[in-house]
């Protein structure tokens, strides 16, 4: 009886001395959902400055270096976490697309996220767009990623107010999509522009250390939250390919003076929609056009499209109607 009661003790003791030790040292790195992940990482574009005039702020600041700087705080936090990450570049250096996607295939990456800041020719223009590739219900595991992106973005940059947009890369690049999303498809992989450097305010807060570290846990919190639930499937792509391509402005041509007025020609085509007679919805088609084709990722674009829609089966074109409809339902998820 002597020796079972001094065995209980010892059982005892060593027990209470493991549960110590276990609360000294913090939860195990195993529970940690970034553990052992591989992130690529690319900071967009760099070692262009002399080609890319139109990728420069106000007051001289460049995409391409808010963007490095943005993914090496990153790349610091998640190592931190336990995360394994790749980076596409690591100075200002141009990295042709294609080796960007080759090097996220090549490291059996668990997550591309293409980090980038925005530009166009409205200096008030000033919330994140997220890209996915290819159409929402085929890319489930990239459109998590990027709802996870776009709203931890508008928390810790906008103070979780005001509108952001979530889209596909076919808006954009309507025939085949964006190349890194493209290359990298069947793993969850965004681009993510988290702000516009053609906001003279906003320019001045992307050049500060600070604010790119806010912007970095930011993505850290949503790459967290991602890898905390269960995961998604990337389906193979097919819509897109059916779907026939809208063409809009590219990139430097966003910079024309006809893409400063995106929103008033959506506002006056919504008015000349109401007034219900033939000429006020023909007007009103070729302003939804011109604003969705100036801003095609907007937070209206999805707006434009379904009243081209309404407009479209008011004029007994139902089937290009039906095909706006399908477009509206791949690229522009709610």
């Amino acid at each position: 009886m002597k020796n079972n009661s001094v065995l209980r003790l010892v059982v005892l003791f060593g027990s209470l001395f493991l549960t110590q030790q276990t609360l000294a040292s913090g939860p195990s790195r195993t529970a940690d959902p970034l553990d052992g992940k591989v992130i690529i990482l690319d900071p967009g574009h760099g070692g262009t400055a002399a080609t890319d005039s139109y990728r420069v702020g106000p007051s001289g600041e460049r995409e391409e270096w808010v963007n490095l700087r943005v993914a090496l705080v990153l790349k610091d936090l998640l190592e931190a976490e336990g995360a394994k990450v790749v980076l596409t570049r690591d100075s200002d250096t141009f990295v042709p697309l294609e080796d960007r996607s080759r090097l996220a295939l090549e490291s059996n990456g668990d997550l591309f996220l293409s980090i980038h800041h925005n530009a166009t020719a409205d200096p008030s223009v000033n919330f994140p767009i997220i890209y996915f590739h290819g159409a929402a219900s085929e890319n489930q595991a990239s459109v998590l990623l990027g709802k996870k992106i776009a709203l931890s973005l508008r928390k810790h940059l906008f103070a979780g107010k005001g509108p952001f947009s979530l889209v596909s890369d076919y808006t954009i690049f309507s025939k085949s999509g964006a190349s890194v999303l493209r290359g990298t498809y069947g793993m969850p992989a965004v681009i993510g522009e988290a702000t516009f450097f053609t906001h003279p305010k906003e320019e001045k807060r992307l050049k500060k250390q600070g604010y790119n570290r806010k912007e970095a846990r930011a993505y850290l919190e949503a790459i967290r939250a991602f890898f905390s639930e269960n995961r998604l499937p990337v389906l193979e792509k097919s819509i897109p390919l059916r779907l026939e391509p809208f063409d809009v402005f590219q990139e430097a041509e966003r910079m024309r003076p006809e893409a400063l007025r995106w929103k008033e020609n959506f506002e006056e085509a919504r008015r000349l929609v109401q007034t219900g007679d033939a000429a006020s919805r023909q007007q009103a088609l070729s302003l939804l056009n011109l604003s969705v084709r100036a801003f095609p990722d907007s937070y209206l674009a999805r707006q434009c499209h379904e009243l081209r829609v309404a407009i479209l089966e008011a004029q007994g074109k139902t089937e290009e109607a039906a095909m706006e409809t399908k477009r509206i339902q791949a690229f522009y998820p709610r």
